[in-house]
């Protein structure tokens, strides 16, 4: 009987009509950062060497589908990501536009698994979760052409709207509405929750925190960093950078929900991203978690930022009484958020199920919200043996990979196993008999010493990758 009430309360919770206005904030924030990273990525010349300049692409165990198209495609995709974050950012035809971004950018990353990153993954999961809330309900084109078609009828409009309302069974006039059901928001508190709380936890291993590895290593080679380029090489820095950390992704969504340390905990968010985006190259990440934080904020707060957008004769107090009905629950929307989330939490954890060093052998390590928690590089020299003439050479892997993809095939088990395969039939479409592929690869960890990584001995053409266990490693 407790656990039914607790259940209604919660339910209760998830439908409570709250303003829109941190979610207008959110998706404007979110499209305006993917329209300049795609543009960035375009600028930079990387969808040459990432899908244009390549011979070979790495697979996602389960995605073996997901082949690389022809050049003119692959420009296609990144013009349509251009459109799905202008359509996100000014709020015209929303969904199709959140819906259309999270194919096409989730089709790209899913091509060659050399380019994962974690915030990639975080970008595909918001921009899915985009494409089921209201967030074009005020300061959007869409919201715009509903005023136009309260006063015209115009069928046209109506038409465009009930097309590009995906997902709503009453799209026109839920457009009108300035409240929305409280889970839209906290379906993106919750992911970036866990995204900070299992970052954290992942750090709470002995070679994070009393070794101060690989912090140690990453930290001294900044030593030339203006000003503080000095502190970089005190070992004490490297322990107190990684015990920081580890409290920071496990503490700070708390600071950021609580209003009194909000604004101290966002400044924190500012501080700790900037730093590690000035000292680890990683991309678009901290700016990612620096806008999507922002979410965690009164809805006060987000009002007098949209004010800026669109100045209002209204106060923050008469806008949220406009047309504030109680908002029915939804059995299948609820089971949605429960499911989403409960995969979210549980799939983390998948790691359990392998022995050895989750480092080493990487099995369970990809989207668990792992972040820079290790310095590991390898050597892969691979041979090639003709089963009949029992003749072997070695591979120049040059011949098939680009830098950053035979850097990371090097290290990674699964890699590692897929080109092995590929040198296999590359090789017998060329006349070689019954293709045997060995390799010796040597991997270091952390700065230890190197180590092989299997029996260099071993024919990779008679293993095949799976969800089991990989004891062909050592």
């Amino acid at each position: 009987m407790q656990l039914q009430t607790t259940f209604q309360s919660f339910v209760r919770q998830l439908y409570q009509p709250v303003p829109v206005y941190p979610l207008v904030t959110f998706r404007i924030a979110f499209g305006l950062m993917m329209l300049l990273s795609v543009l960035r990525f375009w600028y930079l010349g990387w969808i040459e060497d990432h899908y244009i300049n390549t011979k070979i692409t790495f697979k996602y165990f389960g995605f073996e589908w997901v082949t690389l198209p022809p050049p003119f495609v692959v420009y296609l995709l990144h013009g349509l990501l251009v459109l799905g974050a202008v359509g996100i950012l000014i709020g015209f035809a929303y969904r199709l536009a959140a819906l259309l971004h999270f194919c096409c950018f989730t089709y790209l990353e899913l091509i060659d698994l050399t380019y994962y990153l974690n915030h990639y993954y975080f970008v595909s999961l918001v921009s899915l979760l985009l494409v089921f809330v209201p967030a074009a309900q005020a300061y959007s084109v869409d919201s715009w052409l509903q005023e136009k078609y309260n006063k015209t009828k115009h069928q046209f409009i109506y038409f465009f709207l009930q097309i590009t309302s995906l997902f709503s069974s009453s799209p026109t006039p839920l457009l009108s509405n300035i409240q929305i059901p409280q889970w839209t928001i906290w379906l993106f508190k919750v992911q970036i929750a866990i995204v900070y709380i299992y970052a954290g936890i992942a750090k709470m291993n002995s070679t994070w925190l009393l070794e101060a590895l690989p912090l140690k290593i990453w930290l001294l080679a900044q030593d030339g960093m203006p000003v503080l380029g000095k502190l970089f090489t005190w070992e004490i820095t490297a322990y107190a950078f990684s015990w920081i950390g580890m409290l920071y992704d496990t503490t700070i969504i708390f600071w950021l929900t609580w209003r009194p340390t909000r604004l101290w905990a966002y400044a924190s968010v500012i501080v700790f991203h900037v730093l590690t985006g000035l000292l680890f190259q990683i991309g678009v990440f901290p700016l990612v978690m620096m806008i999507g934080t922002l979410i965690f904020f009164s809805n006060e707060w987000h009002y007098r930022c949209l004010s800026w957008l669109k100045k209002s004769k209204n106060s923050f107090e008469d806008s949220v009484k406009i047309n504030a009905n109680q908002i029915q629950a939804n059995f299948w929307v609820t089971s949605g958020f429960i499911v989403y989330f409960l995969f979210q939490i549980i799939f983390p954890w998948r790691f359990l199920l392998y022995d050895g060093n989750l480092l080493w052998t990487e099995q369970g390590y990809r989207f668990s919200w792992r972040v820079m928690l290790m310095e590991k590089a390898g050597t892969a020299t691979f041979y090639v043996q003709d089963g009949a003439t029992k003749r072997e050479g070695v591979v120049d892997n040059r011949e098939f990979l680009n830098p950053h993809q035979e850097k990371q095939m090097a290290m990674q088990p699964d890699m590692l196993l897929q080109y092995a395969h590929f040198l296999a039939a590359y090789y017998a479409k060329k006349g070689v008999q019954q293709p045997k592929v060995r390799a010796e690869v040597y991997i270091t960890l952390n700065g230890q010493p190197s180590k092989l990584l299997f029996d260099p001995q071993l024919d990779l053409t008679k293993i095949q990758d799976s969800w089991q266990e990989k004891t062909w490693l050592y």
